[in-house]
């Protein structure tokens, strides 16, 4: 049964606790109509045009106010084309929307806390202070121009910049796709249209000749703080990211299957990854975990602070500010890495598998078991290559051999190039 009822936000609530109240309409505004949902006070806004359900949007998001203000233009829109969208937007500014996608994004379990945290950033920062003023329809080239993209090439980098205008449009796009603005004030504006300068790679800076000087800093470093020269030492050995190194735990360290697992949360691709340790590492880490129970600590994290917890963002950036002197960064570790696994003729897939880069659907089902032993062939040459530059001083290895086998870091280095030049993951 439809309930006749004058519309405004005061009645809405009144009737938001009578049960009985399910469908209304207002006889002052033909054609508008209101119904709770089961989430009470929630409900929908709809408005009948030509027999045609069009809905306008959600309350209280949108408040009986802000339908009966707009419903003269929506009235015209849908008169001109009864195809138009019906969707009348909660927010006047752009700051508004923004707002809106901050806490949308602060609450999505699929994002990484340092995206969460540097998407948060930019808006609140650079967004919402030069052009969360905006109505939604002056939100054209000239005015971004001017007020966002203008301003922010000449303080940030190209590449920065980037990031905050795609944070923009994926925010107008998702509120537009979701009926909470009637149009997506971004369609056809481009990056491109503001700037046609190709955004370079950074490049390295450190390179293959620097290994020897860089293992000779480390040592020195290990003899008197293990936990920072630990960090950077796991990121040259496996080409790992900051993020994904700060939060390794000991429960994801297996020296009996010889693998560290890296979990969904703690990877930047969202998803599982897993990287062979060689004996190298593993008596690095036994002597890392030895060390550690010798000064009181048996928890879960291999880079744990005084709280207990593991290592922050900040405190692991302080560590490589205090390593690099700003002459490299920690990603210039991860650099090294894969620029040393090609020097070496590590297969060019095995490589980006080790560094964990995003692949294709096709890439990913083209996957065959004989891959581990393959990243772990590719390991062992690295490792071992290592070893000629000093890295055996550190892991404690006599004179880098494994005291098992005896066999000379030269050797390993061969036996693994063999490895990789032999086995074939097969034609695509």
């Amino acid at each position: 049964m439809t309930m006749t009822v004058a519309f405004s936000d005061a009645e809405l609530r009144r009737r938001a606790e009578d049960p009985s109240a399910v469908l209304m309409r207002d006889p002052r505004h033909p054609g508008l109509y209101f119904r709770f949902t089961e989430a009470r006070p929630r409900g929908t806004w709809s408005l009948v045009v030509r027999k045609k359900w069009n809905r306008i949007g959600a309350y209280p998001d949108l408040s009986a106010k802000a339908v009966l203000a707009a419903l003269p233009d929506l009235r015209m829109r849908l008169g001109a084309d009864p195809e138009a969208g019906a969707a009348v937007s909660p927010w006047a500014k752009l700051g508004e929307l923004l707002k809106w996608y901050a806490d949308r994004m602060s609450r999505d379990r699929s994002l990484s806390d340092e995206r969460k945290a540097t998407g948060k950033s930019a808006i609140a920062r650079h967004l919402i202070p030069r052009v969360g003023h905006l109505a939604l329809v002056d939100v054209r080239h000239g005015t971004l121009d001017t007020q966002l993209m203008w301003p922010l090439q000449e303080t940030l980098s190209l590449e920065f910049v980037r990031l905050i205008f795609g944070l923009l449009v994926v925010a107008c796009r998702q509120a537009h796709t979701l009926g909470l603005i009637p149009a997506n004030p971004m369609t056809g504006i481009k990056f491109s249209d503001f700037s046609n300068t190709k955004i370079k790679a950074k490049p390295a800076r450190l390179r293959g000749v620097q290994i020897e000087s860089l293992l000779t800093q480390l040592h020195a470093l290990f003899d008197v703080d293990q936990q920072p020269a630990m960090l950077a030492l796991m990121m040259l050995c496996h080409g790992t990211r900051i993020g994904e190194t700060r939060k390794a735990q000991w429960s994801h360290i297996s020296i009996a299957e010889r693998t560290w697992y890296l979990p969904v949360g703690n990877t930047k691709t969202r998803v599982e990854h897993s990287l062979p340790l060689t004996e190298q590492v593993c008596a690095l880490l036994m002597g890392y975990r030895a060390h550690q129970k010798a000064n009181g600590y048996e928890g879960q994290f291999l880079f744990p602070t005084k709280n207990g917890k593991g290592m922050s963002k900040a405190q692991a950036s302080a560590v490589f500010t205090g390593l690099g002197k700003g002459e490299w960064s920690s990603h210039d570790l991860r650099k090294l890495a894969r620029t040393g696994w090609a020097d070496l003729g590590v297969d060019f897939l095995i490589g980006e598998m080790l560094i964990n880069h995003a692949m294709g659907h096709n890439v990913q089902a083209y996957i065959h078991t004989t891959v581990e032993e393959r990243k772990r062939a590719a390991l062992e040459l690295w490792h071992g290559h290592l070893d000629l530059k000093g890295f055996s001083l550190i892991h404690g290895l006599k004179e880098g051999r494994n005291e098992n086998s005896g066999n000379a870091p030269q050797a390993t280095e061969h036996k693994a190039c063999e490895a990789i030049q032999e086995s074939t993951i097969g034609e695509v």
